[in-house]
């Protein structure tokens, strides 16, 4: 047995980590507002201290969290090893807004953490608490990079930051005893034998998956079909549109709250699902922006990237990714927003019916042959073959606490790709569907238009099925 400890990338996580470059940035963020509550200090200040004595406390939960990156010699693959040098203070910050602080500035001040790129020389992470907003209420912004973590995972992890009752109680933390990290040769030794073994494995896994399939020719028809289907629409690229070109390293970023009890009868009246409702609202958002940037919608073929979540029932609470990409091209050209879901709703259903998030799931398994160099080139052209990304995560539909303090608001943020200029995550918490909307700079400088096109695009699909939206959208 070995002394050392390191925990290899897997080739998606690893694809994330690749394609990173200074203007765009690989991690997910959320931007979490809570009530004070118990943690006013007498100032009426956060309680820094507490709040780091409660995630001091479940960090053995997540060892991730206390693991760098180290690179292997030669090859330049990725390994996770515990880091000897971990400090929280470097990862727990803190700042203030003027007070009282408005929503407004807290925008600004979350893009501008959002742009700072992570030190890859320290595990990948940060996290901002923000005292000074008003109404008696703070934020925090998190950070963490996407080769750590997707969507499911990363709401597993909100629930063990967090707690389902407002107390206050901290354990004891668990002692911190990093273990030795292998040297270049080792790490370097260790990945040849591993990439030797790959056909071994491969055959292995291919034995295995006869086993367990009953129409071996049919299951295989069905994956590699779902591959052809992806070069032949990469052979078809989308439109050029003013989202699109050339991304600077800083964002905008703003959000909108809707109530997810009107989201779900919207749904019901128009006989979809909620991820096709939300596809047809962003698309009729789209659809106004192109107009007001002078393009016209009938010449325009708009791709949205959807991820996929492939995690199972065994895999949640796991770290690390396991998400597909569904590639769907939204009917700008079509006005009506009933006659445009019928597209929507059609073109999803042929997504479904063709397994399109198996041939993506395919390719990121035969990717674990790929080099790092290439795998870097493929992760940043995958941008080109998109217009905007569009991400739906279930949260739980029940409150959150931090040390007493009730999570009231959760708005996340998706990274964006090289050459796409804005990018929807949405996100549903406590009876409440917000769109986290994230923004380059440049190529989107009206981006509060754009949020507000979203609502008008709700609630018009809302009174086409004949739903009456509540005061709060109707304004």
């Amino acid at each position: 047995m070995p002394s050392y400890r390191y925990d290899p990338l897997s080739a998606q996580d690893n694809s994330f980590l690749v394609g990173e470059t200074p203007d765009t940035h690989m991690h997910v963020a959320g931007l979490q507002i809570f009530e004070l509550g118990d943690l006013t200090t007498d100032q009426g200040g956060v309680d820094i201290d507490a709040l780091r004595a409660k995630i001091e406390s479940i960090l053995h939960l997540i060892p991730r969290y206390r693991q760098k990156i180290q690179w292997t010699p030669v090859t330049g693959d990725p390994v996770w090893v515990d880091d000897p040098d971990f400090n929280l203070d470097y990862h727990l910050r803190h700042t203030s807004l003027p007070r009282p602080g408005s929503l407004k500035q807290l925008k600004q001040l979350a893009a501008r953490v959002m742009a700072q790129q992570l030190d890859r020389e320290r595990p990948l992470w940060e996290m901002w608490v923000v005292e000074g907003l008003g109404g008696d209420r703070f934020a925090m912004v998190s950070k963490i990079h996407h080769c750590m973590i997707d969507g499911m995972s990363g709401v597993d992890l909100a629930q063990i930051l967090m707690s389902t009752k407002p107390e206050k109680e901290v354990p004891e933390p668990v002692r911190y005893i990093p273990k030795p990290a292998p040297t270049g040769r080792e790490l370097l030794l260790d990945t040849i034998q591993r990439r030797v073994s790959l056909p071994l494995r491969a055959i292995r896994s291919y034995r295995a998956f006869r086993r367990e399939t009953e129409d071996l020719n049919e299951e295989l028809r069905i994956r590699f079909k779902a591959i052809s289907d992806l070069v032949m629409q990469a052979m078809d690229p989308p439109s050029e549109t003013p989202l699109n070109g050339e991304i600077g390293p800083h964002r905008r970023f703003d959000w909108l709250s809707m109530p997810l009890a009107e989201v779900k009868r919207v749904r019901k009246a128009a006989e979809a699902t909620v991820n096709d409702v939300v596809l047809n609202t962003a698309a009729g958002a789209f659809r106004r922006y192109m107009i007001h940037r002078n393009c016209d919608p009938a010449e325009i073929k708009f791709r949205v990237s959807a991820p996929v979540s492939m995690r199972s029932e065994e895999e949640r609470g796991k770290m690390g990714n396991r998400v597909s990409v569904w590639q769907v091209d939204l009917p700008l050209e079509i006005e009506d927003p009933i006659e445009r879901l019928q597209v929507i709703h059609e073109t999803t259903r042929e997504l479904k019916d063709q397994n399109s998030a198996l041939g993506v799931d395919m390719i990121m398994k035969v990717a674990e042959w790929t080099p790092p160099v290439l795998l870097s080139l493929g992760a940043r052209a995958a941008g080109s073959q998109t217009n905007s990304i569009i991400t739906n995560v279930p949260g739980p539909q029940f409150p959150l606490y931090m040390m007493g303090a009730k999570l009231v608001e959760m708005m996340p943020v998706v990274p964006l790709l090289a050459g796409v200029g804005l990018g929807l995550a949405l996100f549903s918490y406590d009876g409440r569907l917000t769109w986290g909307i994230n923004a380059d700079y440049n190529l989107v400088p009206d981006l509060p238009l754009f949020t507000e096109m979203v609502k008008e695009s709700f609630v018009e699909f809302a009174d086409r099925v004949g739903v009456e939206v509540s005061g709060e959208l109707a304004a």
